[in-house]
């Protein structure tokens, strides 16, 4: 079949995406087209089908997992580290002159551009992996402005004065269409977005939903003028259509407007984490206060108090994890046979959204009985490097960059053997749990300067494949010149060593002992 395909359409080898048209980083296991090749359910990554085999491409979050859930005698694991980018590892499995063939849709203009720096590019219209005829339902809902702070026509009226009359903006990218005309879709598991496209006008704007996407390719035929696009979340099928009109600009304006939350949506956000807060401690109750329950158990019983809290759906498919389990920072299995036993860790990683449509974020790990020394040892490192990054000197144009720099370093002073950190510090947070920016990491993003309202996780953790992993998550915001938290569970006291921590250290910690 394959070999077929790539004769057909004049290729050598074949891009395997994990995304959908609209480029969503949590795209269903339905869609993922990746998943139907490679059994590998990360939510980011890719595959590379070439004469030689089969390459998937995962980041630190995803070594185990991904070692886990594939065929290793049919595919070949590509483990990237801390630094590393996805297209020079991906060209490095491209033989010499081959051509690569990349799904127009499913990939973003900057993205085909990268790739046609370090390899022969062919834009296919067909993904041979893509399943026919799948049924989806469509439930979008207007955000009561309380919870915004601003209007649909006001967002549109700041974004049309940025245009001269002969311009248009074309929107694809889907949290930015959901924050611009305040609409969310509580229907689907793990994401708030509606999905459509939208095209503004110095007079107009329209949005376009699947029921009348086609009509979009006739409006921007007709309009005749510049139409401005972001070529990081245009996917290449789209600019194509548009590319002797389109004007390419740096970065989407919405871009920065949602990064930036209004003091409505911050007083969503305290809200909404306080709901989070409470359903993550009834579920420490249950955890401490029953036997023989399972990693599927808690994942239930944990959605079950997120709703009682008033929780529209969860914000990513939740991380319940025990034990060797806990050291995949993305397991995302909750197995019914992981029965919890004394001593016995045990990482929660979730979230939920509310009748705001913001998505909150949250990571906390419980031991069932008594903590052994070990388990005591990597707790208590993880929330040093949490209580220095937290309280991090806000000195003007700091950034996420700057504040990841000194969680490595605490690291690197506190080294455990075998332990790794291999993911970045955190990520901004709003319509989408995963947005940017902020960032906190070591990529370029991560040196765009905080600012104030700017919401955004710090989230250190430590894993090993033969022992555990810890990951301590707060979700945060800056404001009035420091770093505040809207996450106030507490932190598990028979898991901290406090005689490795600092008298400041033990002062910070007691800023959150709320619940």
């Amino acid at each position: 079949m394959i070999d077929e395909f790539l004769k057909q359409n004049e290729i050598d080898c074949l891009l395997v995406n994990s995304t959908n048209e609209f480029l969503v980083e949590y795209n269903t296991l339905e869609e993922n087209s990746r998943y139907h090749l490679t059994g590998f359910s990360g939510s980011t990554g890719d595959a590379l089908i070439t004469k030689n085999g089969i390459f998937l491409f995962v980041d630190g979050r995803y070594h185990i997992q991904a070692d886990n859930e594939v065929d290793k005698s049919k595919i070949t694991v590509v483990k990237l580290q801390v630094g590393q980018k996805f297209t020079e590892e991906i060209s490095k499995k491209v033989p010499e002159g081959a051509i690569v063939g990349v799904v127009a849709k499913k990939n973003s203009q900057a993205r085909v551009e990268e790739f046609q720096k370090y390899f022969k590019v062919k834009l296919i219209k067909n993904d041979p992996f893509e399943l026919k005829n799948i049924e989806k339902k469509f439930c979008n809902e207007q955000i009561n402005p309380n919870f915004t702070g601003i209007s649909r026509d006001e967002k549109i009226k700041l974004i049309q004065e940025k245009l001269s009359g002969n311009q248009a903006f074309l929107f694809t990218n889907l949290e930015e269409v959901s924050y611009l005309f305040n609409l969310r879709d509580f229907s689907k598991p793990y994401a708030s977005n509606i999905q459509g496209k939208a095209f503004v006008t110095k007079e107009t704007a329209e949005l376009f939903t699947p029921e009348n996407m086609n009509n979009l390719n006739d409006t921007l035929v007709k309009f005749d003028g510049e139409i401005l696009v972001d070529k990081n979340t245009i996917n290449a099928q789209d600019y194509a259509l548009i590319k002797e009109k389109a004007v390419v600009i740096k970065e989407s304006p919405l871009k920065l407007m949602k990064s930036l939350k209004t003091e409505a949506e911050i007083e969503h956000y305290i809200d909404a984490f306080k709901r989070t807060d409470a359903a993550l401690s009834a579920v420490r109750d249950y955890i401490e206060n029953n036997d023989n329950i399972s990693e599927y158990d808690i994942a239930q019983q944990l959605e079950k108090e997120f709703m009682r809290f008033g929780a529209r759906s969860l914000s990513f498919k939740p991380i319940v994890a025990k034990d060797k389990n806990s050291a995949l920072a993305h397991y995302s299995k909750s197995s019914k046979d992981e029965i919890i036993k004394e001593g016995s860790l045990v990482l929660i990683d979730c979230g939920a959204f509310y009748d705001g449509g913001l998505a909150t974020d949250i990571t906390r790990v419980f031991v069932k009985g008594q903590p052994d020394e070990l388990q005591k040892r990597v707790y208590t490192t993880v929330l040093k490097v949490f209580l220095n990054s937290f309280n991090y000197p806000c000195v003007k144009d700091f950034c996420g960059f700057d504040i990841d720099v000194r969680a490595r370093k605490i690291f690197e002073q506190n080294a455990i053997e075998g332990f790794v950190f291999n993911h970045g510090l955190g990520h901004g947070i709003g319509v989408s749990v995963h947005e940017a920016p902020p960032n906190l990491g070591t990529t370029e993003i991560a040196k765009t300067p905080i600012k104030e309202n700017m919401c955004f996780t710090i989230e250190p953790g430590l894993y090993n494949k033969e022992h555990f992993g810890v990951r301590l998550e707060n979700s945060c915001y800056y404001k009035n010149g420091k770093i505040n938290s809207f996450v106030h569970m507490c932190y598990e006291k028979k898991l901290i060593n406090f005689d490795m921590l600092t008298v400041q250290e033990l002062e910070w910690l007691g800023n959150f002992e709320v619940l």
